[in-house]
């Protein structure tokens, strides 16, 4: 199925049973029997059910009703299985016509063209009794089934069409015959694609336009496929477009036919040769009103909506596996593509987001997903605008933490669609069970947790701000209500880029959790000029770490004030020497410039070396070694991406 194309896609080819439910509503429905001549639905389901399944035969009499019967998906041409129930007054009870109409995914409704009042049965008796057993919000796809046609040389359609324009339910009217078999075919395709392609979804027959709901799910496809955010779809992205939903391209003249088409019926739907969002949502109502409603819903489908134009949970959450001790990252195709969706809406080209250029990235989102504190959680510019390293450390941060909400945020962007993977699983790496990288005294992991805990007041959160680059005088100007527990950015350790995730641990001495004690690395924090400050990190530390493996290290923060003697029966100084922990280490955020970083470098190192906290740490040309060039490394990264900003 192309733009152009009248032949039926693979991709609507759903593996899925339809339960057809027929309801006889002829006046001579106590019959009890029926030859051919006077051709009724039992009849018609007979002939019909013997020709899908290759056996047609003479039938001479038919029973009040027939069996169910199932036709196979290899003889539709939807290629889905289709169940058939039928349904006669004289042999069933009301109550067996509720259970049937509760299972059915569509019914068909068969009245005689040549019976007045058989018609008239349809809205005075069938429609309204099969809509106070169906709920409002849910309501089953009807399909008039006008049978004997073979018996008048008039059509029902005069009396037919107004019954269809009065019910929003009625997907489509057929007239057939069973004698002759005309229709039959048409009858169960269209019975299928009721199911498959409903109208109801996507289109206000009354209003003759596309509802809200589809016309929202079609704007996030036409983002998601707008690739260089131009707001028009030039020829590259059309092809692109259909080789994603179609798995054909689209011959140049076929491209041009299109646009020609959108051209010939609006001013405003081609823009600089490529299709605007109002061609491309005009394209679709066009496709509904002329019966092709098989192409959005495979465009649809594709894209991760259901027949309700949700997303799925299946396309949104995709099953992966993260055994115990092992944490979630980013993979290298992922920051591939999220680099593609900053510079897509990095208009001005200054590797910073503004408020308005994230408000345009995330309007393929149905919610905002960074609220005012993610600007106090990564790096961000003198204006407070979240920059390029800022934004792939967001994404590190919610891939580590929550990496359900990070295949979500990937699968609103289309990740899976864009890189052409099976879902936005692929873009996740689990990483090996910690114990393993003990073992074997290496690790392959990219982002390390440090904790960060200590009494209130000791400095974490000027801690936290420290290690993005913001000073005291900067930090006095974040708003209470924009404070951020947790703070990331990227350190250099050896030459290699390495994320650091600081999490500030609420002073809670008497519980600790999990999530509080699980970590790479800690850090107690305490105020040199508090003299109860550090008894807080003591008793944590012999309470919580004292037996553990985790790497501690001791910050002697506000170290520009004046040091007090500190209320403990042990000097900070002796209590690291008696535990054989590092020095307490100086710290202040209170400079002209940015803080110094040479301690989170540290922090770093001690996450990815943790055998080697008690011994090569100790020696100071250890920490000159592993923290050279981070400053060089650091700058050539940023010069090397506005380098290939220019280039593009």
């Amino acid at each position: 199925m192309s733009l152009v194309s009248e032949e039926f896609p693979d991709e609507v080819c759903i593996s899925r049973h339809i339960t057809i439910e027929l309801i006889l509503v002829s006046a001579q429905c106590t019959h009890t029997s029926w030859t051919i001549n006077t051709a009724d639905l039992s009849d018609c389901l007979t002939l019909a059910c013997c020709q899908h399944l290759g056996s047609l035969s003479s039938v001479l009499q038919v029973p009040l009703r027939a069996e169910e019967i199932t036709i196979p998906a290899d003889v539709t041409p939807e290629r889905v299985p289709t169940h058939i129930v039928d349904y006669s007054e004289a042999e069933q009870s009301d109550e067996q016509l509720y259970q049937e109409i509760s299972k059915a995914n569509v019914i068909c409704i068969v009245y005689s063209v040549n019976n007045k009042k058989s018609i008239e049965k349809v809205t005075s008796h069938w429609i309204p009794l099969i809509n106070d057993r169906t709920d409002k919000d849910s309501r089953v796809p009807l399909i008039l089934v006008g049978n004997k046609s073979d018996l008048v040389e008039h059509s029902s359609m005069e009396t037919i069409l107004p019954i269809m324009n009065q019910y929003q339910d009625i997907e489509t009217c057929v007239e057939c015959s069973a004698k002759n078999l005309k229709n039959i075919s048409e009858l169960f395709y269209y019975a299928q694609k009721a199911v498959l392609h409903p109208t109801g979804p996507l289109y206000c027959p009354e209003e003759k336009e596309l509802k809200p709901s589809c016309i929202k799910a079609l704007t996030r496809i036409f983002k998601v496929s707008d690739l260089d955010n131009d707001g028009v779809l030039n020829d590259n992205e059309l092809n692109f477009f259909q080789r994603t939903c179609f798995n054909t391209p689209l011959a140049p003249q076929a491209l041009e036919d299109v646009k020609n088409v959108v051209r010939r019926n609006m001013t405003d739907g081609v823009k600089d040769n490529g299709l605007t969002l109002k061609g491309f949502l005009f394209l679709h109502t066009l496709f509904i009103q002329r019966g092709r409603h098989e192409t959005t819903w495979t465009v649809l489908r594709r894209f991760g909506y259901d027949d309700d134009l949700e997303l799925t949970q299946e396309y949104l959450f995709p099953m992966i596996k993260i055994p115990p001790d092992c944490t979630t990252e980013l993979n290298h195709n992922a920051y591939l593509f999220l680099q593609s969706v900053f510079d897509k809406h990095d208009k001005d080209r200054d590797c910073a987001l503004s408020p308005e250029e994230v408000k345009d990235l995330f309007k393929v989102f149905p919610y905002m997903p960074w609220g005012p504190d993610v600007n106090n959680t990564v790096c961000t510019n003198d204006q407070g605008w979240i920059t390029y390293q800022g934004y792939l450390s967001q994404w590190t941060l919610t891939t580590y933490l929550d990496v359900q909400r990070s295949l979500e945020y990937l699968g609103y962007l289309g990740y899976s669609i864009i890189y052409e993977q099976e879902s936005q699983a692929a873009a996740i790496t689990v990483t090996r069970n910690k114990r393993i990288d003990l073992q074997k005294k290496q690790t392959q992991r990219s982002v390390f947790r440090c904790n960060v805990l200590g009494a209130r007041g000791s400095g974490k959160s000027g801690f936290l701000q420290a290690f993005l680059g913001r000073n005291l005088q900067r930090q006095r100007r974040i708003r209470e209500d924009h404070k951020s527990f947790y703070a990331i950015s990227t350190t250099y350790v050896y030459g290699q880029e390495k994320y650091l995730l600081l999490h500030e641990v609420m002073p809670d001495f008497d519980f600790l959790s999990e999530a509080d004690l699980a970590c790479d690395v800690v850090c107690l924090v305490y105020d040199i000029n508090s003299p109860r400050s550090f008894e807080y990190c003591a008793k944590v530390y012999k309470q919580y770490f004292i037996d553990s493996k985790t790497p501690c290290v001791v910050i002697a923060a506000k170290s520009d004030l004046h040091e007090v003697r500190q209320h403990y029966s042990l000097s900070p100084h002796e209590f690291c020497r008696k535990h054989k922990l590092h020095p307490p280490q100086p710290f202040t955020c209170n400079t002209t410039e940015a803080p110094n970083k040479d301690i989170y470098t540290r922090l770093t190192t001690m996450a990815m070396y943790p055998h080697m906290a008690q011994a090569d740490l100790k020696n100071s040309t250890f920490w000159l070694r592993a923290s050279v060039g981070a400053t060089v490394f650091a700058v050539l990264g940023f010069a090397m991406y506005r380098a290939l900003l220019k280039q593009r």
